[in-house]
């Protein structure tokens, strides 16, 4: 115990050291290329939501224009895959601690082209809607184990980086679906839709397959009592056999720690059971603040309105007088770039700034970013004439509304979820803070153009600013530092300042004993 907190206080002024660099250190020697792999692949699952949000932003256009649907139906056709992802999200967590993490993400991959293969293939609006049903629970699942699975196989200095990952692919597949909407803009009405949505399946097949390649997590194996596979699995994904004997020795001492007995972390009969009770019936003081702190952040992901944006993007640059579809994409495109380079901005200084100044910079800019884009909507309202500087307010505050996102929001709330609770809870809490997510996400979805009719397009874009106002304030409060510890160390900061001076006491005990 003393020789593993030895080496944790002297190695992590080193290690923050070498990463001041931030591009550098990401991709310098001491990320081990194995675990960027694994991260890679399990990332790509996220790929699948994104390319979603991007392509149907197009595609409902197309849609409106050859199956004649209503606007209603276009909110709950748009909003349909939100709300079942919140089945798969549900599901994910108890699914990963029977399976594991790595067959979880096969499941992801395998629902979604289903899914994806109904869409494509659809002759009505009744199969349309199953295909978004069945896709959307397989992002519910790809939400929740790309993030828990990235995080469990990396090493401390290097998580906030691997874990925002699927945050990067989310908006990858986004800016990809615009540009496929652009290429296919020109094709006929009943063709391109089908082609832009059913083009799914090609990144659901290459997820299948690249799963090949990754080892399961070592936390979930240890749990399993697979104790020794775990070190298999962290050799690999560590630099040295010194490291991964640390990183395993603290892996199984939370084991123990979390299912109560020595013999426990040879036990293979653990199957998530007892979880949900202990989350929602009977939760600790420190598992409440974690509950409190990721549903919170879940909640304001989705509250911002970022997703109901993009989804609907089109529609709001058509009533400020853009009218071209082409253009109406080509808008697109430049607010999809502009979202890419931020969050790989974020994702390769994360582990350099930490989580809480992006988190805050970010949800900040976002809120000043609404209010500018209410400004240009409203003026454009009660304008007769489309005034130009107004058009281009509200272009430049759409893309830095989605850039301020992209820099803190929605990287960060995947890499807080997944590494703030302890490894016993840690599938099953962090898929109840992304159901959450999806829940929120699919009303703001379903209700966005409801809402917008009644309060107009600027009076909307108000109301998510006002949240994003509560949201840093929240976030200020609530949200502590995790950089640079391990996840068995982050549990510390949510505890009684007495119960941690306890705890340290009696590990100094057993030291001296």
């Amino acid at each position: 115990m003393a020789n593993t907190d030895e080496v944790t206080e002297v190695a992590s002024p080193e290690e923050h050291k070498r990463s001041e660099p931030g591009f550098g250190h990401v991709l310098g020697a001491r990320l081990n290329k194995f675990t960027l792999l694994c991260a890679l692949l399990a990332s790509t699952n996220s790929i699948l939501l994104g390319y979603d949000i991007g392509v149907m932003s197009g595609a409902v256009l197309f849609i409106k224009e050859n199956l004649k649907i209503t606007s209603v139906e276009e909110e709950i056709l748009v909003g349909t895959l939100n709300v079942f992802s919140l089945v798969g999200s549900l599901a994910s967590g108890k699914t990963s601690d029977y399976i594991g993490r790595r067959y979880t993400i096969v499941l992801a991959a395998s629902t979604f082209l289903i899914g994806a293969l109904l869409m494509g293939l659809a002759p009505s609006f009744a199969y349309l809607m199953a295909g978004r049903i069945i896709a959307g629970i397989g992002v519910g699942y790809s939400l929740m184990i790309s993030p828990v699975y990235t995080a469990e196989i990396s090493p401390a200095m290097s998580r906030g980086f691997l874990t925002s990952l699927p945050e990067f692919f989310i908006t990858f597949g986004i800016l990809l679906g615009y540009i496929v909407n652009y290429a296919l803009a020109s094709l006929p009405p009943h063709i391109n839709w089908r082609l832009m949505l059913g083009l799914a399946v090609i990144p659901s097949i290459i997820i299948a397959l690249g799963v090949i390649a990754m080892p399961e997590s070592p936390r979930w194996l240890v749990m399993q009592g697979l104790v020794d596979q775990a070190k298999e699995v962290l050799i690999k994904t560590s630099n040295t056999t010194e490291e991964a004997e640390l990183r395993l020795e603290e892996i199984t001492k939370a084991a123990l720690s979390n299912n109560g007995s020595p013999d426990s972390a040879q036990q293979s009969n653990w199957r998530g059971q007892g979880v949900w009770k202990e989350l929602l019936l009977r939760p600790s003081r420190p598992i409440k603040r974690m509950l409190i702190s990721s549903i919170g952040m879940n909640f304001f992901m989705q509250a911002s309105g970022n997703d109901a944006v993009i989804y609907y993007c089109p529609e709001v640059f058509k009533a400020a007088g853009i009218h071209n579809k082409k253009e109406l994409f080509g808008v697109n495109v430049i607010m999809g770039l502009a979202k890419t380079s931020f969050v790989l901005f974020s994702a390769l200084y994360l582990d350099r700034f930490g989580r809480r100044p992006l988190l805050l910079v970010g949800s900040a800019g976002m809120a000043i970013s609404l209010a500018g884009l209410g400004l240009g909507s409203k003026f454009l309202e009660h304008s007769d004439s489309k005034s130009s500087w107004a058009i281009v307010l509200s272009i430049v505050a759409v893309c830095a509304d989605v850039s301020f996102f992209s820099l803190g929001l929605g990287p960060i709330t995947w890499v807080y979820s997944s590494e703030i609770f302890p490894m016993r809870l840690r599938a099953q809490g962090t898929s109840l803070a992304i159901s959450v997510n999806r829940l929120v996400s699919g009303v703001v979805s379903m209700s966005f153009l409801s809402i917008s009719k009644k309060i107009t397009f600027g009076g909307m874009f108000f109301v998510l600013s006002g949240i994003m106002v509560v949201a840093t304030v929240f976030f200020y409060v609530f949200i502590p530092e995790t950089k640079g510890k391990t996840l068995e160390e982050i549990g510390a900061l949510f505890e009684d300042k007495d119960t941690k001076n306890d705890k340290e006491g009696r590990e100094m005990a057993v030291v001296f004993v």
